[in-house]
């Protein structure tokens, strides 16, 4: 049946409309809380000023992590109370991945307005892959030996703290977090759907597509607001999380391949800018500078929003290579390619006819 191979096992249920409910809810709560939470921070001083590492020529309101956040647990709310989620293991998981994601929030805010010191924000983020390996999102080495254990937990807090500062570091650029965290949501979705059992895992991907899509719809060029460090940590973190719902066992470090699959485009960024800086005798975590992939395609004269396009689409690519090396059904791979470029095409149809009507 086709409805099987996209991930719905019952057509006349309402376990695929609970996934479109939260999707839309979370997309039109976030997409609907950014003009009051980007007037609000204007008047209180919430706002990356222009410098010389920044690309923004005035205040830029950087408090859009709280609407996404907002509306993603909004959605998520809602949908419990609507449909209880009954697969307790899983609910267990994707509260955890909540909890770890407030803590991002609260602490990445914090960051933006204040600053906070390196090793801290990473005590935070080690607090929070730990959580994750209480409740067994986690990756469960296999090789046969007794470090086994040990091994799977660092490879959960190196794979979740680097995702998680990956994405960060990726907020550089109108419109390119956000559209690679809706890009991954909706690829991991439909992954999630194959599998009944991850029910609870499936509504918050939706969710997170969700509140992605609905910030982007601000956040094209020219900007009008940013993720700022607290969104960019709670969408890297949930997604690293979501990627290893399921328990994936590590019998050869190729089992490692399919979620970094997910994420190349930030994992490739990342290292790069270490490895350059390593080699320069700079300290990469503290060390600022215009050596990301967005920025050297930005010197060769590209367009902050052409820059944005061609960097959705490598990740798009690397997405449906994931989806395909994963022997994903053709027919859900084709559905969800659509779906990505349906909701893209449509946020930055809205941005551009309502740049249109402010020029009129």
């Amino acid at each position: 049946m086709i409805w099987e191979r996209l991930g719905i096992a019952e057509p006349g249920g309402t376990g695929w409309l609970s996934v479109l409910f939260v999707f839309l809810v979370a997309l039109l709560t976030t997409w609907r809380f950014i003009p009051p939470v980007r007037r609000f921070a204007l008047k209180v001083g919430w706002a990356d000023q222009p410098n010389e590492r920044r690309l923004n020529k005035e205040p830029l309101p950087n408090a859009g992590g709280l609407a996404v956040y907002a509306g993603v647990v909004v959605a998520l709310v809602l949908a419990a109370a609507l449909r209880p989620i009954l697969v307790e293991g899983v609910l267990i998981q994707v509260l955890a991945i909540l909890l770890g994601g407030a803590w991002l929030v609260l602490v990445g805010f914090i960051d933006d307005q204040f600053g906070l010191p390196p090793l801290f924000r990473l005590l935070v983020q080690t607090l929070a892959a730990f959580l994750l390996v209480a409740v067994g999102v986690r990756f469960e080495a296999a090789f046969g030996t007794p470090l086994d254990p040990l091994l799977g937990v660092f490879l959960t807090w190196l794979w979740v703290v680097g995702i998680t500062n990956a994405l960060n570091l990726m907020d550089g650029l109108d419109g390119l977090a956000g559209g690679i965290a809706f890009i991954s949501a909706m690829s991991l979705l439909a992954v999630s759907a194959q599998f009944p059992y991850w029910a609870a895992g499936t509504l918050l991907l939706a969710a997170l597509a969700g509140g992605a899509l609905g910030f982007l719809r601000h956040n094209l060029h020219p900007s009008r607001i940013i993720l700022g460090d607290a969104g960019a940590y709670f969408l890297g973190y949930t997604l690293a999380a979501t990627a290893l719902l399921g328990n994936l066992k590590l019998t050869t470090f190729l089992g490692l391949l399919p979620p970094a699959l997910f994420l190349l485009l930030p994992i490739l960024d990342t290292a790069q800018v270490v490895v350059r800086r390593l080699l320069e005798g700079k300290n990469p975590l503290s060390t600022p500078g215009k050596d990301h992939l967005h920025h050297r395609l930005l010197a060769r004269g590209l367009s902050q929003r052409r820059v944005a396009f061609l960097l959705w689409g490598l990740a798009l690519l690397f997405n449906l290579l994931a989806m395909a090396y994963l022997r994903m059904p053709w027919e859900a791979i084709l559905a969800t390619l659509l779906a990505i470029l349906l909701g893209l095409g449509w946020v930055t149809y809205r941005r551009l006819r309502a740049l249109l009507r402010e020029v009129e």
